[in-house]
């Protein structure tokens, strides 16, 4: 991480959120440093989508969030684009563009009204395409491509995007294996070779386990771990957040519990 936990990208303090009357989020704290890789996890309906939302000003709650020292609402859009880019969950869509347009729309915070691409921009994109390994797929359509390939491409956008701050909604969602270690892999990269600060909202307690510096716990919208992702691997951490119990074993070649399948006995 490139600076110390005191000075955070992001701060959110007492975050709370009602949607249709119910509490969704209530009292949510939280500080994110410059470099790390924080996974967000919980139960379904604990509030982690609904936090994200937050951060890209979909929903507005009370509390306070703050990005790089300054409070998120006063932020002009185009000025929050340089710092956040947000790639929502893979599924089934497309536009009607080509792999490359669509990576080259991410450059959109930098550039002035009708102006077109610069050489510096055509750089970020190419760089962008080259580090996600999606340059072979740069002239086709997006609708050609399968959902593990569009996920790429949706970071491979974020990243020409140039911001400080990656969020993603289930990045590996409706994945296959290969498709999923191939995500997991541009994410560790991208954090630890450009230093971008990602947070990841999942359901999969291994790539926390694995891939993250910190983990944050939801549970019924409120924080029930915030900590080391090697400490959230602890089973009666993981039975405070998801009310039952999870099996973990040593994992063979890391040393870190991760959880795997049982039955009932």
């Amino acid at each position: 991480m490139s600076q110390e936990l005191s000075t955070p990208l992001l701060r959110i303090s007492g975050l709370s959120v009602r949607l249709g009357g119910r509490s969704v989020l209530t009292d949510v704290s939280f500080d994110v440093a410059p470099g790390e890789y924080v996974v967000i996890v919980g139960p379904n309906g604990a509030g982690k989508t609904t936090l994200l939302r937050c951060l890209v000003r979909i929903l507005r709650g009370e509390g306070s969030i703050e990005l790089a020292g300054r409070p998120l609402a006063t932020y002009r859009q185009r000025e929050l684009a340089r710092l956040i880019a947000y790639v929502p969950q893979v599924g089934n869509w497309a536009a009607p563009y080509t792999v490359e347009q669509f990576v080259a729309m991410g450059r959109y915070p930098h550039l002035s009204p009708f102006s077109s691409l610069s050489r510096e921009d055509r750089r970020a994109v190419r760089d962008a395409l080259e580090r996600t390994r999606t340059a072979e797929f740069a002239p086709r359509m997006l609708d050609t491509l399968s959902g593990g390939e569009r996920q790429q491409v949706g970071i491979a956008a974020a990243l020409a995007q140039g911001a400080r701050l990656l969020l993603l909604d289930e990045p590996t969602t409706f994945l296959d294996y290969r498709h999923q270690a191939e995500v997991l892999a541009l994410l560790r990269e991208a954090n630890r070779e450009t230093g971008v600060t990602v947070l990841a909202v999942t359901h999969d307690l291994n790539h926390a386990a694995l891939e993250a510096h910190r983990a944050v716990a939801l549970r019924e919208g409120a924080v029930a771990y915030c900590g080391t992702a090697r400490e959230l691997m602890d089973g009666n951490v993981l039975r405070r957040v998801y009310a039952t119990d999870l099996l973990l074993v040593e994992h063979p070649a890391a040393p870190i519990p991760v959880v795997v399948p049982h039955a009932p006995m």
